[in-house]
């Protein structure tokens, strides 16, 4: 029995579960979070462009947040009447954080925990803040607009 050669590329985690995913989906349309072959990169076409209505400014709890899932963005209030925006991509594996609780935002993929106030990364293995984005209110609703 022969054996491979030294130079055949190494098969990556990610790429083995996202294969399987996709096997396992056969037939059916799946997202698989995080399973972006440029995961981890910074990918312009994934932000939305242009200003994003992203409803009343009354929906983001004071000293939490809210997740937006479907455009890839979360709001923060650190204090009253002060909000914050940043994009829902974990700067670890790209992955989408799915909660802000206790005063962080919360990536369920591997741990990662970003601050309300700035994005910071207060516990990894994220390696870089969350990207901000400029946010307003405008009529009561909040109108994100990513850099």
């Amino acid at each position: 029995m022969s054996e491979a050669p030294e130079t055949s590329p190494a098969t990556s985690r990610r790429t083995l579960l996202c294969g399987a995913a996709a096997v396992l989906a056969a037939g059916g349309t799946v997202a698989v979070t995080g399973c972006s072959s440029s995961a981890g990169s910074s990918e312009k076409s994934s932000a939305p462009q242009g200003a994003v209505d992203l409803g009343p400014a009354s929906a983001i709890p004071e000293g939490g947040g809210k997740v937006f899932r479907e455009q890839k963005i979360v709001v923060t209030q650190p204090a009253a009447g002060q909000f914050k925006a940043f994009s829902a991509k974990c700067t670890h594996a790209g992955c989408i954080v799915d909660q802000v609780k206790q005063e962080q935002i919360q990536c369920p993929c591997h741990g990662s925990r970003f601050g309300i106030a700035d994005g910071a990364v207060q516990d990894g293995p994220a390696p870089s803040p969350l990207p901000a984005y400029a946010v307003t209110v405008e009529g009561g609703n909040l109108k994100v607009t990513p850099s």
